[in-house]
């Protein structure tokens, strides 16, 4: 059933997805498996290029030395040092298309370091749909930003995931619904007067 107190202006309103990328893709993610979270993208990608919306493909790349990605001290040893050919490559069927914006960041969150809140000022844009892989890092780092910059934000529940149901589980429940309204796809995409 849709929100009624929420509807979605296309002329105003940006969908931002997060590392739907090969090598992010390949992963095992809970609660849902990382092939739903790109399908339910993907309709929602669809769905906001038909209604004129902005749609914002954003992925985490490096130089080939890695010299650009953080590497501070900390307790958990950090990822692989290599990134196998393609690592950051959007997944087939997702885009880009024509009118599509492509963000490349270098750390969790898309907004440090990049021209993402220009390039969403520069088109009025005044809500954020977020999805994306993982629900705990890099989207809930972009929405915690955005926020901050004055975003009303909806995260589609359904179309994120993360490598821990339990991680998921803590996100929803303790920092997305303090900064955000949190719908299914389907919902976002009757908000948006789209389809299901």
């Amino acid at each position: 059933m849709p929100d009624e107190t929420l509807m979605l202006d296309p002329a105003t309103t940006a969908l931002v997805l997060i590392d739907l990328q090969q090598g992010i893709v390949a992963r095992e993610t809970a609660p849902y498996a990382a092939a739903e979270v790109v399908a339910r993208s993907v309709r929602l990608a669809d769905a906001f290029r038909a209604a004129g919306a902005l749609v914002v493909l954003v992925h985490v790349d490096f130089a080939p030395d890695l010299r650009d990605q953080l590497n501070p001290p900390r307790d958990e040893a950090p990822p692989p040092s290599t990134l196998a050919p393609g690592w950051a490559d959007f997944v087939p069927g997702l885009g880009p298309r024509e009118g599509d914006v492509v963000i490349t960041k270098r750390q969790w969150g898309a907004f440090y370091g990049t021209g993402l809140d220009l390039q969403l000022r520069r088109r009025g844009i005044r809500t954020l749909v977020l999805g994306g892989i993982a629900t705990n890092y890099g989207v809930e780092s972009t929405a915690r930003d955005a926020w901050e910059r004055g975003y009303a934000l909806v995260l589609a529940e359904d179309a994120t995931a993360t490598f821990t149901a339990e991680a998921h589980a803590l996100a929803l429940k303790y920092v997305f619904p303090r900064i955000a309204r949190v719908r299914s796809t389907d919902a976002v995409l009757a908000m948006l007067g789209a389809s299901s």
